[in-house]
């Protein structure tokens, strides 16, 4: 098995941990996978709010 890019895991820490405010350690102790699901739904709450027109930030 090869190594999980860095640039990707870096990316996926900012993401989750701007939009949740979870510190760094959190994020970053998660498994690879349930990271790029929060990423995920993350990014639908955005999509969906966007369309709507109400502010992005999450409570």
């Amino acid at each position: 098995m090869g190594s999980y890019p860095l640039d990707q895991l870096y990316e996926e820490i900012a993401f989750v941990a701007y939009h949740f405010n979870w510190n760094h350690d959190t994020v970053l102790n998660m498994p690879h996978w349930e990271r790029q699901r929060w990423c995920e739904e993350i990014s639908r709450i955005n999509e969906r709010m966007n369309e709507d027109g109400t502010d992005v930030n999450l409570p």
